[in-house]
């Protein structure tokens, strides 16, 4: 399995684990992990993308990468509703 699998699965991965947990009330989509988990799989996921140039998934994962950063550095900014 070359690099690129390996990473787009581990940002996979982080992203599910967080949705997940969300829909199984066990992590808040407030909390900051839950918006660290999305930063880095979304990122992950959108280096991929990048490198494969797939701009479908460019856009999609790189919008979602984005918002999450935004959801760590200002909390409650979103909202949650």
């Amino acid at each position: 399995m070359d690099t690129l699998q390996v990473l787009s699965l581990l940002g996979a991965v982080q992203v599910l684990f967080a949705y997940i947990a969300s829909q199984a009330g066990r992590m808040s989509l407030a909390s900051r992990r839950y918006s660290a988990l999305n930063a880095l799989g979304s990122g992950l996921l959108a280096y991929v993308a990048l490198r494969e140039v797939n701009y479908g998934f460019i856009l999609l994962e790189g919008v979602w990468a984005l918002v999450s950063v935004y959801a760590l550095l200002f909390p409650g900014r979103l909202g949650t509703h």
